[in-house]
């Protein structure tokens, strides 16, 4: 896979902004934004101001990611740490948005704490899907990526799979031996959902199904678009207060590198989105038991490794009703992203993860 960089990294890598930083898709949010500030003008100029701030700030220089240790089609597995004579910590992210959300910033990385921490920490880099993966499935990612770059390390890992990426690790764990397994913000029990959640999300699809099937693949746009509809005002609301940040402010910086990340990712294959959208969201496949990978239908409580859910009472995304019944639950009251990267994320969820996989000899 070319990992040159494009002109826009090689410009944030240089330290000065791209041209033009998203929201994406832009035109989408504009409307959004001209829609929720009808009659509040004050809100309106404040939010796009701080779209203007959004899109001229500065960025910092790319830090290194992982050493790439083995490959699976467009997939990768990157080791963060050394190895040691505990079990391996694999890091597994959602297929929605690039995978450094987990290593974010110098201080907003959970992959590096664990390292700090005396972890083997490795962290799964989905890549981007071409033409030829069109009809890769999300049991297909389990088999056909995850479960070879598995196969690569010297003994059974322990599994961390955050969003998408812990319904996936629960996938794997059916197949191969696994110390243990832990999920955070993971959907499982797709009809806990709230049932305009289901309904926003069954139109969505409605609507781009036909050209995703066309192109072999759904584009990060869609889904983004579906993001944004759970929560439009508050989507506005963060632009106008980003607006009143203060300049190279830790909040700031923060902003930015959220914004970015949430504002990147490679597009879905045709067949990954249909089964998210199809048998995940409208059948729930995993809830009811029905869901297979390989040969074995998935059910984590006949995982006989240790397994935690990570949930929040708190996530708009993946509400806590609808993770996966685990051995232990650990239930926080932060967002679904700023469980993994916010400034409370390291007393309430990477120190206690930590000391978890260490008690299960991660």
């Amino acid at each position: 896979m070319d990992t040159s960089p494009t002109p826009a990294n090689a410009a944030i890598a240089q330290g000065v902004a791209a041209p033009q930083h998203g929201p994406r898709p832009l035109p989408l949010f504009l409307n959004i934004l001209w829609r929720e500030t009808e009659g509040d003008p004050d809100l309106r100029k404040r939010a796009l101001a701080g779209l203007r701030k959004y899109q001229n700030a500065d960025r910092p220089p790319v830090r290194d990611a992982g050493r790439p240790v083995a490959h699976a089609g467009s997939a990768r597995l990157l080791q963060y740490g050394a190895q040691n004579d505990r079990f391996p910590v694999v890091f597994i992210p959602s297929l929605i948005n690039p995978p450094h959300v987990l290593d974010l910033s110098e201080r907003r990385s959970l992959l590096r704490h664990m390292v700090a921490a005396g972890h083997d920490a490795y962290l799964v880099d989905w890549g981007a899907p071409d033409a030829a993966d069109a009809s890769l499935g999300l049991d297909g990612h389990v088999t056909e990526r995850l479960l070879p770059l598995l196969a690569a390390l010297p003994r059974p890992p322990i599994l961390v799979g955050y969003c998408l990426g812990g319904s996936l690790a629960l996938g794997a764990a059916a197949l191969v031996p696994t110390a243990a397994v832990a999920t955070i913000a993971a959907p499982w029990r797709f009809s806990h959902f709230p049932a305009a959640d289901l309904e926003l999300i069954a139109s969505l699809w409605r609507g781009a199904k036909a050209m995703c099937q066309r192109i072999g693949y759904v584009p990060m746009e869609v889904l983004q678009s579906g993001f944004w509809a759970m929560d439009p005002a508050r989507t506005i609301r963060k632009f106008a207060a980003f607006a009143d940040a203060e300049s190279g402010s830790d909040a700031e910086q923060a902003f930015l590198a959220v914004e970015d990340w949430a504002n990147e990712g490679p597009p879905l294959t045709y067949a990954a989105g249909r089964d998210l959208f199809e048998s995940f969201y409208a059948g729930d496949a995993t809830g009811r038991g029905q869901w297979r990978v390989g040969h074995m239908t998935v059910d984590p409580q006949a995982l006989t490794c240790p397994t935690l859910s990570i949930r929040s009472t708190t996530d708009r995304i993946v509400p806590a009703a609808a993770s996966p019944h685990l051995r232990e639950a650990r239930s926080l009251s932060l967002g679904h992203v700023g469980m993994v990267v916010g400034s409370r994320a390291p007393e309430l969820l990477w120190q206690p993860l930590s000391h978890w996989l260490s008690s299960h000899g991660g």
